[in-house]
């Protein structure tokens, strides 16, 4: 059992990595948005704006990358955890749950967590822009 021990271990200290980034993506998007509006209203120059809208968009499929390498691990965690001590070969080849939709980078992007928060933030976003002008 030990060497399946460690290869989940290892599988699940880079999920936590993964988990970690969704969640600094999200601070440094609302940190960078906060301050292009900022400057929009200090500057009175509506291209921060803009610009705010394009980090968003970026942020938002960076996010979208991190929470399908996540999905991925997490397939991978299942399969080696129903393994037979013997068969644990500490592969960390993802290839095989590419092939399912929910682990896709395009699913992930539009999964229901990060719609929601992203969806959140252009809404207030909008409502910002609106109260601005």
């Amino acid at each position: 059992m030990e060497n399946k021990q460690k290869h989940l271990e290892f599988i699940q200290s880079i999920i936590t990595r993964m988990a970690g980034n969704l969640f600094f993506l999200k601070g440094w998007a609302i940190t960078l948005i906060t301050a292009l509006f900022a400057l929009a209203t200090s500057n009175a120059n509506e291209k921060y704006v803009f610009i705010a809208y394009l980090i968003l968009i970026m942020f938002w499929v960076l996010d979208g990358y991190f929470l399908s390498q996540e999905r991925l691990f997490r397939a991978l965690y299942n399969y080696v955890a129903k393994l037979e001590e013997k068969d644990v070969n500490f592969s960390m080849n993802r290839d095989e749950y590419k092939k399912d939709k929910n682990n896709s980078w395009l699913y992930s992007i539009f999964s229901p967590t990060l719609a929601c928060f992203y969806m959140t933030l252009i809404i207030i976003m909008l409502l910002i822009t609106y109260l601005i002008k």
